[in-house]
């Protein structure tokens, strides 16, 4: 494909060019290549426009830790419960609804009687807070970059004195970080997620590239953008180079929102905290910075974890191998038997952003 033909993103006829540019690549590599997103809309890209069924053989392309709702810890659901059951109300966003917590979910704690609503946006949440002035409302905040500015947002905005934050946000480079030195891990190059870019700019990522001599290409989400940006990748494979691209620069530049960004180091720091299935990362977890402990839900309820481990069932679930690289979804057990959509043992399974919940959707197989 010539480099001044514009992309129209759901071109057959661009797509096919670029399945052939793939095949050409893989030749020249002439050895398995294994890439990784940290993206749970990729994976929705990937399957629901059956671009595995493009990828030529020994190119593997897996999810990494890129969904929010998955890598949320199971410590953090049982702290938005304890709060619902005191009789707070409190808002999520809707896949966030039915994660099993070590005893229930908050679909588990509205069933029993405590108030739970679903909301698509913390200023939502402040509508909320704001309409009904007699109750305590505590946002269960969950996501990457994108949303945790926005929740900062709110919270610089003087929101109101019955509205606070359960901080359940997450920052995704050193969890890349983690997954890159996993030694049972052998990940050849990262596609990055365009629209947290939006925020981070893509330059974020120059000293991981520099420490893990790994490429790295910030891709949109059409299939025409994935495929781009595995394309590029695959060009820095066969180089044997470490460098860094934006293969998504309608979106994303590489100082990302300056604003958006200021506000949200205003208003959170980062701290060590356990990704569900994964690991306890240094700097990977967003808190409340004590400027705004007035709106720390950690802070104005009683919310210690509940003390004693999942159940059987749960300890099956793979969920964190699926999220390290290290395995797919038609490995686990119970996919697609005793975890379902309707039934989900792991937050993999609840997630429109987990890779099982989108295997499950678009048939199961990895060739889609």
């Amino acid at each position: 494909m010539s480099e001044t033909e514009p992309l129209q993103f759901r071109d057959p006829e661009q797509a096919e060019q670029l399945a052939d540019r793939l095949e050409t690549l893989m030749a020249d590599i002439d050895e398995p290549v294994s890439l990784m997103h940290v993206c749970g809309s990729h994976e929705q890209a990937i399957a629901k426009f059956g671009l595995r069924s493009l990828l030529p053989d020994g190119l593997s392309v897996r999810m990494g830790p890129g969904c929010p709702v998955c890598v949320t810890n199971m410590p953090e659901v049982d702290e938005a419960v304890a709060i619902a059951e005191q009789g707070a109300t409190v808002a999520t966003y809707g896949d966030m609804f039915r994660v099993p917590g070590t005893k229930k979910s908050l679909a588990d704690a509205r069933a029993d009687g405590a108030s739970v609503e679903v909301v698509y946006s913390a200023s939502e949440a402040v509508e909320l807070a704001a309409a009904n002035p007699e109750a305590e409302v505590v946002f269960f905040a969950t996501g990457f970059e994108t949303t945790a500015a926005p929740t900062a947002a709110i919270l610089d905005a003087d929101p109101p004195s019955n509205f606070s934050v359960l901080s359940a946000h997450k920052y995704v480079p050193p969890a890349m970080e983690v997954v890159a030195e996993m030694p049972d891990v052998d990940i050849d190059g990262f596609l990055a997620a365009g629209h947290a870019a939006t925020i981070t700019g893509y330059g974020l990522f120059e000293p991981f590239v520099e420490t893990y001599e790994l490429p790295i290409v910030v891709g949109g989400f059409e299939p025409i953008d994935v495929l781009l940006a595995i394309e590029r990748l695959l060009e820095y494979v066969r180089d044997g180079k470490a460098g860094l691209e934006n293969a998504y620069p309608r979106c994303v530049s590489k100082a990302g929102n300056e604003q958006a960004l200021e506000t949200m180091w205003d208003v959170f720091e980062k701290t060590s905290g356990e990704w569900r299935g994964i690991a306890e990362i240094p700097g990977a977890n967003l808190v409340l910075r004590d400027a705004y402990a007035e709106y720390d839900a950690r802070r104005r309820f009683d919310v210690e974890p509940l003390d004693g481990g999942p159940d059987p069932l749960t300890e099956q679930c793979i969920c964190g191998d699926i999220m390290a690289g290290k395995a797919d979804p038609d490995e686990c057990d119970l996919f697609g038997e005793e975890c379902t959509p309707s039934n989900p043992v792991g937050a993999c399974m609840v997630s429109s952003e987990g890779t099982c919940k989108i295997w499950d959707e678009y048939g199961g197989h990895p060739n889609l």
